[in-house]
């Protein structure tokens, strides 16, 4: 409720001769809020984040915000910053996610895509080095062991054997090994339906201040591997095609050769489907949101998939039979 004050009582300074309202706009897995303001005599809208400072820090979304536009892409615009109260007026781009519009109707999915990837594309043109903090193996470490933490002990409560922890440290080696051994570019690090918005120039892009410098295939993956929409394997194939043939064509580095990419693909993803399992419990026991561990089952899919694919990750498959026969007997499958 003081925050809502505070926000109010800031919007007031920035338009103080005008008639406005305000709405939520959405809400995320963090503590960041938003709201969408109405000037019904000027009939704009623009979009307030409300990000408390003691637990976000507006900056890195400030900086990356002028990065993406810099590169021609769809970013809010900052218009307006209390950086001690934690409040940013943005430009709006609209209300209607990707997702939103794929579940009402996927015909649309290869158009949006498209744009999507050529998007992607620009913005990975743009990297330079020592922009963006490193995805580097610590950070990409620190994410896999959510998962033991958080999806396996604390929401499954599942404690693995011996043998089992020394296989899922040898998994965790070889998808490091793998997802390092790729050229890095920029990662916007959460790439999904869910944050880009149809918009003029499309996509708008959101969700963004996270970004990192690091693997060339980690932003397709959470585009297509997604947490709340799945594919076939044959259009996502086709998807991630179109993508490689584009992104070789305009000199990125994804290599010659499209089985080794999409081979980079499927071992970044499962660092991506790891990590994500892992934060979804984490949501849900540290910050009780529900709306997000629901969506596990998903994940656990993309796993087994990509595990019975590759003869160096059957540990890896093999503990996900024990975790699938834990569930069933939890009746949770």
């Amino acid at each position: 409720m003081q925050r809502t004050l505070a926000l109010q009582t800031w919007l007031s300074r920035l338009f103080p001769a005008e008639k406005w309202t305000i709405e939520p706009a959405s809400a995320d897995a963090s503590f960041r809020r938003y709201f969408r303001v109405s000037l019904p005599d000027r009939g704009e809208t623009y979009v307030v984040m409300d990000a408390p400072p003691q637990h976000e820090d507006c900056g890195p979304f400030i900086r990356i915000a002028q990065l993406l536009r810099q590169a021609g892409l769809n970013a809010p615009e900052v218009l307006a910053q209390d950086l001690q109260q934690g409040f940013l007026l943005l430009t709006d781009l609209g209300n209607t996610t990707y997702l939103a519009a794929l579940r009402e109707d996927d015909a649309n999915a290869d158009a949006l895509f498209g744009d999507a990837t050529d998007a992607l594309i620009a913005w990975q043109l743009a990297s330079r080095p020592g922009v963006l903090p490193p995805y580097d193996a610590a950070l990409l470490r620190r994410e896999l062991d959510l998962f033991p933490e958080w999806y396996l002990a604390r929401h499954l409560e599942l404690a693995l054997a011996p043998q089992q922890r020394a296989q899922l440290e040898h998994m965790f080696a070889l998808i490091l090994a793998s997802n390092l051994a790729q050229p890095a570019v920029y990662v916007h690090r959460d790439y999904m339906p869910r944050n880009l918005m149809l918009s003029t120039p499309n996509p708008g892009i959101l969700d963004f201040q996270d970004a990192a410098y690091g693997p060339v295939s980690y932003d397709l993956a959470s585009l297509l591997r997604d947490a709340f929409i799945s594919w076939e394997e044959e259009r996502a194939l086709d998807w991630i095609v179109r993508y490689w043939d584009k992104a070789r064509r305009a000199g990125l580095p994804v290599g010659t050769d499209f089985g080794d990419f999409y081979r980079d693909l499927e071992w970044m993803g499962l660092q991506r489907h790891l990590k994500v399992l892992g934060i979804f419990a984490r949501i849900r026991h540290r910050d009780h949101k529900p709306g997000y561990i629901e969506d596990a089952p998903r994940f656990l899919g993309y796993v087994r998939a990509v595990s019975a694919r590759y003869r160096a990750l059957a540990p890896l498959a093999q503990l996900f039979d024990a975790i699938e026969n834990h569930l069933a007997v939890r009746g949770e499958r």
